[in-house]
């Protein structure tokens, strides 16, 4: 066997014939590598596909079960409607101040209107019925009627304020949640638009994704996708999404898209900008929440921290003098 290998490997002919093979193979690998990697990408690319398509299904379910859930224009509760319309509410206690604050806390429709001017009615009856029972009847804590009186007039001024200290809040929560998610979203709007599609179609598109992040800010853009859609005038439409969110980085948004339809400006460079200054803004707001963290911390340190500190510190060496007592 050893003798026949040695023979194989000295004929020239064979070896020629072998390096021959060799480099036919070579070359078979060489051409069909190219295609296989081919198939390999594409049904890589494919399983990539069809998992993006599930979650973005998965997405727009859960965002169709909050909207569900809170409809952007509920019918209003016919027992409210009566009790407005009897004592014509809107005229004394309805302003364009509540009906903006109702618009940015993300409560738009005739349902919010009504329960907004019910609620302002029946919060301050409610708690001044209740404090003068608990006051004058249950329990007096030892004060002077007028005193009384005076804490009864306070939790009437307390309801009276209760339903704007709500919307307050709510606005607050919201505009954390857009202003959180904004510059994400304004870099999608920017690749949406050089990449060549149309602002309506852009704006429908970063609805579309941002929705993880901020349903509020999703809710808002398909708004301002909707009113691009029927509004006479674009722009419009542009200062209604400014109004609604109350954010200055949107408002600066908008005045771009107000002067790019007005003047042609050029787009795309106003919203890297923009996008560039809103991701500074976010980050400056990191960084100062960062900053104001020791002054916070060191009430708790002087009063929970340090104490414990001084006595793992000097109770053994009390033990000791006690001892040597």
């Amino acid at each position: 066997m050893l003798d026949l290998i040695t023979t194989r490997l000295v004929d020239s002919q064979f070896m020629l014939m072998l390096l021959v093979a060799v480099a036919a193979a070579a070359t078979v690998l060489s051409l069909a590598m190219p295609l296989l990697e081919g198939n390999m990408l594409g049904k890589r690319m494919k399983n990539v596909a069809t998992e993006r398509e599930k979650l973005r299904a998965r997405e727009r379910d859960r965002l169709n079960r909050q909207k569900d859930k809170a409809s952007l224009r509920p019918e209003p509760k016919e027992y409210m409607r009566r009790i407005v319309d009897r004592f014509k509410l809107g005229d004394w206690l309805g302003t364009e101040t509540a009906k903006k604050q109702l618009s940015m806390a993300g409560y738009r429709g005739q349902q919010a209107e009504i329960g907004f001017l019910f609620f302002r009615l029946v919060t301050p009856i409610g708690l001044f019925l209740f404090t003068l029972f608990y006051v004058f009847v249950v329990k007096d804590f030892g004060q002077p009627v007028i005193v009384r009186i005076g804490i009864v007039i306070a939790a009437a001024y307390i309801g009276i304020k209760a339903p704007e200290i709500f919307l307050s809040n709510q606005i607050a929560k919201r505009q954390a949640s857009m202003r959180q998610a904004f510059p994400d979203a304004l870099d999608l709007l920017l690749i949406c638009v050089e990449s060549g599609m149309s602002i309506e179609l852009a704006f429908r598109k970063v609805s579309t994704e941002i929705g993880g992040q901020s349903v509020a800010l999703a809710e808002e853009f398909a708004l301002c996708t909707a009113e691009l859609s029927y509004l006479t005038e674009r722009r419009q439409a542009y200062e209604n999404l400014a109004r609604r969110t109350g954010l200055e980085g949107v408002k600066s948004v908008s005045t771009a898209l107000i002067q790019a339809e007005r003047y042609g400006t050029p787009l795309g460079s106003a919203l890297r900008t923009l996008a560039q200054e809103s991701r500074d803004q976010r980050m400056n707001a990191a960084e100062k929440k960062a900053a104001a963290l020791p002054p916070k911390l060191t009430v708790p340190m002087i009063l929970f921290f340090l104490p414990v500190l001084f006595v793992v510190i000097l109770t053994p060496a009390l033990v000791q003098v006690f001892k040597w007592k």
